[in-house]
């Protein structure tokens, strides 16, 4: 079993920037492929980003380029998510995530994501 701790959620006004983290506990941190999924109010959750393994590859949606940057660090358990020039539409509850499924390109789909965190909520004031 794997455990996903998200911190750094808040209000921010259009065009700030947040930075999420996500603790793991558990399994070695290295054995995942790890990401971030929102789901907004009314909205399907959707996939936002993902790190291979090593870190060495990232892929992230459309609608985040440029402006998201995720990270990891496995000897410190953790990842992180630096958002910024951040928009109104880019509030959310952000979800870390960890799959057992290590290839490249990542899955994007919510069910190929075998662990969860509880959510961070992020607030972006226009």
């Amino acid at each position: 079993q794997v455990q996903l701790v998200e911190s750094g959620g808040g209000l921010v006004q259009a065009g700030g920037s947040l930075t999420l983290s996500c603790a793991a506990s558990g399994r070695p941190f290295s054995s995942f492929n790890v990401g971030w999924f929102r789901q907004a109010p009314g909205k399907e959750r959707e996939f936002v980003a993902a790190n291979s393994w090593s870190g060495s590859s990232t892929y992230y949606v459309d609608s985040v380029k440029g402006r998201f940057t995720i990270s990891r660090d496995n000897a410190k358990n953790t990842v992180w998510l630096q958002m910024n020039s951040l928009k109104p539409e880019d509030t959310a509850v952000y979800y870390c995530v960890a799959s057992w499924f290590t290839g490249w390109p990542p899955r994007m789909g919510r069910d190929m994501y075998d662990y969860w965190g509880q959510g961070t909520q992020v607030t972006v004031s226009s």
